[in-house]
């Protein structure tokens, strides 16, 4: 298995060290070589006419489901997923079963983790068994491998059991991923608004992630610790995080396609795949969204990747479970709003791989030499129709089912192995 490539021709885009220009790229023993340097003869060759070449998407927000419900997905499977779409690494959520709160699960995670066709980063639950009252053993996890810590599927309800996470976290240098949700507000199943009215469904206000954002910066900006808001949703949370970054508080945001694509109105039909959480919201709400991806407010695009059976989704909408799989989809809902002029190539390529590595201090995000060769390469112009034979996740809970779409990874290498491939 070769980890030796000349990658020629290609659109190079690499936003760390502002490149963005036609040439190659080499690659040696699994790390990014000097392309000025002289090359074997025999190195094999791949011709990126046409692409993009990027360095590997990172996905910060995923759940894996292992261990405990293996039936939706695992490790294994849902990093073939996140190759398939691009994404050399992703950052896998707490909430399994059992959660991981120490050290124990968060090893049997990284055993599983290496046989992965991408870099799998754990995060660790900020309470024990997510349940809010203790906070779990962050040092312990963080030596076991974790990158983060997040009771996320759950929001901490006691403030100052979130003030001393912060203050514990940054002892570690590690971030605290909020699931910014005042509970007592989100009793319902969708966007609170003309929709759920006309549906017959109890809505969540935009206000239940606003309030908990509000207190999220408060925490921050008081304890001088990094808060990452995770999957914003509303107007309302932007207009906050964007004010907080002017006052120099440590926070970072981040969004899923799905907010910046559907709306409130694709919930009419009671189509299950419609229903997470937070709720998809009001057009209003998505334009903000999408302007705050243009102008920096938010920092990355994560899919919130969150797989359920039928057993799970085929069922009321008052029943069904929260989410939806995101890992084949991300890149090309993200290059539509290129081609919509609302970000450039590089700008997308920040927000999906430079800045989650940024964020959670991981291996990444740049074409440096002598980095691992963790990289995309990416046909903006590629079409297909994203069929349910085509998805590698075990689930097929989407709303994106039969939908049109162009651009898509062709190649995914990490540390110079090919893991997803789609070239000729």
């Amino acid at each position: 298995m070769s980890t030796s490539w000349r990658i020629v021709n290609g659109r190079i885009i690499d936003p760390a060290n502002k490149i963005d220009r036609i040439g190659d790229l080499v690659i040696k023993d699994g790390l990014i070589a000097d392309a000025a340097q002289p090359v074997a003869a025999d190195l094999p060759v791949i011709d990126a006419a046409g692409c993009w070449v990027v360095p590997g998407l990172i996905d910060m927000h995923v759940h894996l489901r292992e261990p405990g419900e293996e039936y939706k997905e695992d490790i294994v499977s849902g990093a073939l997923a996140a190759a398939s779409g691009g994404f050399t690494a992703v950052a896998c959520m707490p909430n399994t079963k059992p959660v991981n709160d120490n050290a124990t699960v968060t090893a049997v995670i990284m055993a599983r983790a290496a046989e992965a066709a991408a870099r799998v980063y754990p995060v660790g639950a900020i309470s024990l068994g997510s349940e809010g009252h203790q906070l779990a053993e962050f040092g312990e996890m963080k030596a076991a491998g974790i990158v983060a810590v997040t009771d996320d599927g759950r929001p901490v309800r006691d403030s100052q059991l979130m003030r001393r996470a912060l203050e514990y976290a940054s002892d570690f240098g590690l971030p605290v991923i909020s699931h910014s949700e005042e509970a007592s507000l989100s009793t319902g199943v969708m966007n609170e608004g003309p929709v759920s009215t006309q549906l017959g469904l109890k809505g969540i206000p935009t206000a239940a992630e606003a309030i908990m954002v509000y207190r999220e910066i408060a925490l921050a900006e008081f304890t001088g610790a990094h808060v990452h808001i995770a999957h914003v949703s509303t107007a309302m949370s932007i207009d906050l995080i964007r004010a907080a970054k002017a006052r120099g508080v440590r926070v970072t945001a981040e969004t899923a396609p799905h907010y910046f694509t559907l709306t409130d109105e694709a919930v009419i039909g009671y189509d299950t795949n419609t229903k997470m959480n937070p709720p998809l919201r009001s057009a209003a709400d998505r334009a903000a969204i999408r302007a705050a991806l243009a102008d920096g407010t938010l920092d990355a695009i994560a899919t919130d990747h969150a797989p359920h059976s039928i057993l799970e989704k085929e069922l009321e909408f008052d029943a069904a479970a929260n989410g939806i799989i995101g890992l084949e989809t991300a890149l090309p809902l993200g290059l539509a709003l290129v081609r919509d002029g609302l970000l450039d190539a590089g700008q997308l390529v920040r927000l999906m791989s430079t800045n989650p590595a940024t964020i959670l201090g991981v291996t990444g995000g740049n074409l440096n030499q002598g980095a691992p060769a963790d990289i995309t390469l990416i046909d903006p112009q590629q079409e297909f129709v994203y069929a349910a034979d085509q998805i590698v996740s075990k689930s097929r809970n989407t709303p994106f089912l039969g939908w049109s779409m162009q651009g898509r990874a062709v190649l995914t290498m990490m540390g110079g192995i090919i893991r997803h491939s789609l070239l000729a």
